[in-house]
């Protein structure tokens, strides 16, 4: 046994993937934690799987032909007709995993345990899960080859900022939509596969104006546009130069006007969306408006995103937009997006 190689005993554990979808991500935590079984941990584990191979991609430390290289064996586990083993792909991430992994190399380390865990899903929901996930995968790889030569993501015009939004989020939707739209109306599936995309998207394009600086520093990679860039005569390298935040705000204008685009779309998949199978309106209401929330502290100080990292909602605001759902009623989304569009919850 390797290093870094844990303990596997071949069986799943669902517990072990409740407590580590906290340490990765606390928004997608907190998202499971408004859904109830069996759907919480059929996203929980579909969510671990995904990021699995985000670790891989985001890893500034392993060389593109190998980043590459252990994308494409992922996706051999993942292939039902493929005989690669989970083992096997462990065996060749080991020499990658730090000496002192982070919560998303811990992940990637006990990768056998949530393969494992996927593989006693029921077979519905493996799949809803799997096809997406490799969607996820391949997109990743793709990304990783097409800017192996810059040693991090570059990307050129909006159209391929869009381009990997899908792979990297818009997967992730249909996933969830391949998950709540079964046994429902041929319209009612329609409706959510037609608008899933624009939730994922919404989310994401957030995402990327939120962390222009932090992707840029910790990760090497750059998702706003170059052409946004030249266009306001700023280069990469500017980005962490705080003197320059003024200059990046016409371009963090533009990814937040796109996003806000996909609004009205995601509020339409949100109203459709059946709470079946333990899912509930409020898992995915919450990261829609928080985005809403978002969206409007970006246009008030997207300066902040060069000079602090990171602009999102405040504490209280999360935690009374969390209050207002906790009662019998769900309140209406309508309302609370032109709400939070407007100022804080807590300004009211």
């Amino acid at each position: 046994m390797s290093r870094n190689q844990p303990g596997h005993a071949g069986e799943g554990d669902l517990d072990y993937c409740y407590d580590v979808v906290e340490d990765v991500s606390r928004t997608f935590a907190l998202t499971i934690a408004e859904l109830e079984e069996p759907m919480a941990h059929d996203i929980c584990v579909g969510y671990l799987l995904c990021r699995i191979a985000d670790t891989i991609e985001d890893a500034g430390h392993i060389p593109a032909a190998e980043q590459r290289e252990l994308l494409d064996r992922y996706n051999q586990v993942l292939d039902p007709d493929d005989a690669t083993t989970v083992e096997e792909f462990r065996d060749e991430v080991d020499e990658w995993i730090p000496e002192d992994p982070d919560a998303d190399w811990e992940v990637v380390a006990e990768s056998p345990r949530i393969y494992d865990t996927f593989a006693q899903l029921e077979p519905a929901s493996r799949r809803a899960i799997r096809p997406p996930v490799r969607e996820l995968v391949d997109g990743m790889s793709m990304f990783v080859e097409r800017y192996s030569e810059q040693g991090g993501l570059r990307l050129q015009t909006f159209d391929e900022l869009e381009e990997y939004c899908w792979y990297a989020a818009g997967t992730v939707g249909t996933l969830v939509t391949g998950l709540v739209s079964r046994n429902v109306d041929d319209s009612v599936r329609d409706t959510l596969q037609n608008n899933a995309r624009s939730f994922a998207m919404l989310l994401q394009l957030v995402n990327v104006s939120k962390d222009v600086a932090t992707d840029y520093v910790e990760e090497n990679n750059v998702y706003i546009p170059q052409e946004l860039l030249a266009a306001e005569e700023l280069d990469t390298e500017d980005i962490p130069d705080e003197e320059k935040s003024e200059a990046f705000v016409p371009v963090i204008h533009r990814v937040v006007d796109r996003a806000e685009g996909y609004l009205d779309g995601a509020q339409t998949w949100l109203e459709e969306m059946p709470e079946i199978r333990g899912n509930t309106l409020s898992a995915w209401a919450i990261p829609f408006l928080l985005a809403v929330g978002t969206i409007r502290e970006l246009e008030e100080r997207p300066e902040d995103v060069i000079e602090e990292g990171n602009v999102k909602v405040s504490r209280s605001e999360v935690h009374q937009l969390f209050t207002l759902f906790a009662g019998e009623d769900d309140p209406s989304l309508e309302e609370l997006r032109r709400k939070m569009r407007q100022q804080p919850l807590d300004e009211y």
